[in-house]
């Protein structure tokens, strides 16, 4: 009796949707680390190293700080794998660019740099990332705190220049 060609194909279809949907149940078991540390430490945070308003505070912890601080506000989908790993590897990314609970610890030309950066990317709306503010809709910038950022930036940059 031979077999059907369709028949077979339907069986390898099965066989690869079992096999792939075993996989995604294997890899919910694999947890990476939080980012679960103080976002305002009692020293060597950014409020610490340069004074920082509450208008400003109020947006970086709003738009920057999941990525780029100690401390990351997870959303229910970060339990499932892959997101978890693909956000892990996310903050671990940011953080290496910019830690603002570790700001402090920066030199002030480091400081400097880092807050001509922040410029730089807030005034070519490179942050926050788009695939960022599809899911945090609050983390979309507006012109106004775009411009109140850029300012505060600017500001102190200047005021660390003259420290010098």
């Amino acid at each position: 009796m031979e077999h059907h060609p369709t028949r077979k194909k339907k069986r390898w279809g099965r066989k690869i949707l079992i096999g792939l949907f075993a996989a995604f149940i294997l890899i919910q078991f694999y947890r990476p680390p939080k980012n679960l540390g103080e976002v305002m430490p009692a020293a060597g945070g950014l409020i610490h190293a340069v004074a920082v308003p509450d208008s400003v505070q109020a947006v970086l912890v709003t738009a920057c700080y999941d990525c780029h601080s100690n401390r990351t506000r997870y959303p229910w989908y970060a339990e499932i794998s892959p997101v978890s790993v693909f956000l892990a590897n996310h903050v671990r990314e940011g953080k290496k660019e910019l830690n603002f609970s570790e700001f402090g610890s920066l030199s002030p030309r480091r400081m400097r740099s880092k807050l001509s950066a922040i410029t730089e990317q807030v005034e070519e709306k490179e942050m926050p990332p788009r695939s960022y503010v599809w899911i945090h809709r609050d983390a979309d910038l507006s012109e106004e705190q775009r411009r109140l950022l850029i300012a505060w930036t600017d500001s102190t940059r200047r005021f660390l220049e003259d420290r010098k």
